[in-house]
């Protein structure tokens, strides 16, 4: 069992970076960056710190859906990449959680 640290990144599906979707660009930087992993998950219905709530609906098409980024690796690995993060996400949550890995 290793102790790490588990980073999660809430932001909008529609929002942007340097001509990128957000949450892509999140994902090719944390690669380059040798992350251990990057899960993102798409979120069905969910609101945020604006109260606006955003879903799924059918006749929605242009919902802004919630996009969670889950990355794990070491806590010196994610204490150093939180500050570029929160730089990057304009309106949104970053949180680490201290976790147990084991395998």
């Amino acid at each position: 069992m290793v102790k790490g640290k588990l980073l999660k990144v809430y932001v909008g599906e529609k929002q942007r970076y340097q001509n990128k979707s957000l949450y892509q660009y999140l994902v090719h930087w944390l690669n380059e960056k040798g992350i251990s992993g990057v899960t993102v998950n798409r979120g069905i219905t969910g609101f945020g710190k604006d109260r606006i709530i955003h879903s799924t609906k059918v006749l929605e098409l242009a919902s802004d859906l919630p996009i969670v980024l889950e990355i794990a690796d070491t806590a010196e690995v994610i204490d150093s990449l939180v500050p570029d993060i929160c730089q990057m996400i304009p309106k949104g949550l970053v949180f680490t959680v201290d976790i147990e890995i084991h395998k």
